[in-house]
């Protein structure tokens, strides 16, 4: 018995050893990129110069490129990498479906059709954009799971309401986009396509917000998380309460998606990719909560880098990850479908 006892005891500190590592691997991965950011670009700062420059020391030319451009676009990549991966891990692993991340739910849709709606319509500035997706993400949310509670709580009847409203979102978008005027339809395509170009530090604040004040929601419920992910009867079997856990990780996640979403637009894949990623890296045991935001980070900054500095023509960084997800899609459905899981 205690040959079993111990063996139990060692298995789990070296998986907790392994979640450790992984995430130190990931901190110093997001460090070297946000380093990268901050001194690549037209002109190739130094390190003291570029610090130089954050101080307010450096010459104007030096000053400007890094805290009115650079700074702001790798904070923008920073938060609302994380945010994406964090939302995009909560409900693939509350729902138990990889795919039923917030792109296919068609909560990232309902932010982006109110954002855009501002933009092209109503011309607002970007603090009623960024009011606006964080309210339409929430109505959204709250159409998908009334309707999905109906009786008894269904993750498959929650999937295919949200495919519904997705479609019908998207239809909503495109027609914004006929009606939009010509000139205010460069910003929208931009916006759509995920971009961290133009972003400013004062849109910061609301997303830095929603973290600080989010995060450490999921992340304290990430053991009720990982719990959920049993089932919904082991779950209540196992003294939770299931209902009250689902709408706060829900609501959680949704303010910090709808935030990074009307900073940066609807970023390709994040949300899908961080998840499978982390829970790949960590293994089983732990929490993947924390590792799926600093994969989401390290996507989002990777792929700005990649689009700006890997081709002759600069490209969004959310085309990037549209390149990078698309095949794993395939890979994850042709997997499932292998399984029985489709």
């Amino acid at each position: 018995m205690n040959n079993v006892i111990n063996v139990i005891i060692a298995e789990r500190r070296q998986r907790r050893r392994r979640w450790l590592i992984v995430n130190a691997l990931l901190v110093v991965l997001c460090l070297a990129l946000c380093g990268a950011m901050l001194l690549l670009g037209n002109t190739i700062y130094s390190v003291p110069e570029v610090l130089r420059a954050l101080t307010g020391d450096a010459d104007g030319g030096a000053s400007f490129a890094v805290n009115t451009i650079r700074l702001p676009r790798m904070l923008a990549g920073l938060l609302a990498g994380f945010a994406f991966g964090i939302a995009g891990n909560v409900f693939q692993t509350m729902l138990r479906n990889p795919l039923a991340n917030p792109e296919i739910l068609g909560i990232t849709a309902g932010s982006s059709a109110a954002a855009l709606f501002c933009i092209l319509i109503l011309h607002t500035s970007d603090t009623i954009v960024s009011a606006a997706a964080l309210v339409a993400g929430l109505v959204t949310v709250i159409i998908i799971y009334g309707f999905s509670k109906a009786g008894s709580f269904s993750t498959g009847r929650l999937i295919l309401i949200g495919i519904g409203v997705q479609a019908m979102l998207t239809a909503f978008i495109s027609y914004l986009q006929l009606i939009g005027r010509q000139e205010d339809l460069s910003k929208a395509l931009q916006w759509l396509s995920g971009s961290l170009n133009g972003v400013q530090l004062d849109s910061m604040l609301p997303l830095g917000l929603g973290i600080v004040i989010c995060a450490p929601v999921v992340i304290g419920l990430g053991r009720h998380l990982s719990i959920l992910e049993l089932g919904e009867q082991s779950a209540v079997s196992l003294g939770l309460n299931t209902d009250i856990t689902r709408i706060l990780l829900i609501l959680s996640s949704v303010c910090m998606l709808a935030l990074a979403t009307s900073v940066t637009g609807p970023i390709a894949f994040v949300a899908f990719l961080s998840g499978p990623i982390a829970k790949r890296l960590t293994g089983s045991g732990f929490t993947s909560v924390v590792p799926a935001g600093l994969v989401g980070t390290n996507l989002v900054l990777a792929a700005d880098l990649l689009g700006q500095f890997a081709f002759d023509t600069r490209f969004p960084v959310g085309i990037i990850t549209g390149v990078l997800g698309a095949p794993f899609l395939l890979y994850l459905l042709i997997r499932m479908n292998r399984k029985g899981s489709l």
